[in-house]
């Protein structure tokens, strides 16, 4: 068993004996490997998100949190590859970047059979160029996004004309392959996409932005016609409410 393999094998063995921890050693005697070997993998997934974690004392050993993990999905082998797939276009300018490995990661602990199978081997034939991005840049609007901050940009336009920009963070748009901060420019007083690779600097001022409605903003604009992803729309659905008006 390869070490990548293993890493996901762990992670299985560990979320089947939940709430039990398992100890080192019967880990190392499981997948026939030496301790020292086991207490590297278990770092590696703690550094790529997994939550693993070392329960201390007599009785102890290393458990997960099965409440910060995917239950075993039943994915067909397409889905698999569209996940593959999309995740592999997951570069250094794309937003949440980062977390997207984690994520793979994860995805890929919680398949199995032919799934697993058709994600792997289409992953061994996914190849890509170096995209130019700048993860303090990338976390920066991640952050804004997040907190709904104002953000102060350095930004340079399709003309090579730099400036400053104050704005505030209303949504994300992605066209051909490049993602756009849509927000309200106070510089200019108006609704600015603002291309993610062109921003060479990105600082969340810590004020709280006003609501600003994605849609509005991109009227007038050659994205005004842009609409919510089709294989978003179960995620952006309405929660379902329990019981009956």
């Amino acid at each position: 068993m390869n070490r990548t393999a293993r890493l996901y094998a762990l992670v299985e063995e560990l979320r089947a004996a939940v709430p039990r921890p398992l100890t080192v050693g019967a880990l190392a005697t499981r997948f026939e490997v030496s301790g020292r070997t086991v207490q590297r993998d278990l770092q590696a997934l703690m550094e790529t998100g997994v939550p693993v974690r070392s329960i201390p004392g007599r009785g102890g050993g290393w458990s997960i949190d099965p409440g910060m993990t995917l239950p075993p999905i039943r994915f067909t082998a397409d889905e698999a590859s569209a996940l593959t797939a999309a995740l592999a276009a997951a570069g250094a300018a794309t937003p949440y970047a980062g977390a997207a490995r984690t994520a793979a990661q994860k995805i890929a602990a919680s398949m199995a059979g032919p799934a697993s199978a058709a994600a792997q081997e289409l992953a061994a034939r996914i190849v890509a160029l170096p995209a130019r991005g700048d993860s303090a840049i990338r976390t920066a609007v991640e952050r804004a996004l997040a907190g709904n901050l104002v953000l102060r940009l350095s930004y340079t336009d399709a003309t090579g004309r730099e400036s400053d920009r104050v704005v505030e963070p209303a949504g994300l748009l992605t066209a051909d392959g490049r993602w756009y901060l849509i927000a309200w420019c106070r510089t200019r007083r108006a609704g600015r996409g603002f291309r993610l690779d062109r921003i060479a600097a990105a600082a969340p001022t810590g004020e709280q932005a006003r609501p600003h409605e994605l849609t509005e903003l991109l009227l007038g604009s050659v994205a005004a016609g842009a609409a919510r992803p089709a294989a978003l729309a179960s995620l952006t659905a309405p929660p379902r409410q329990n019981g009956t008006d």
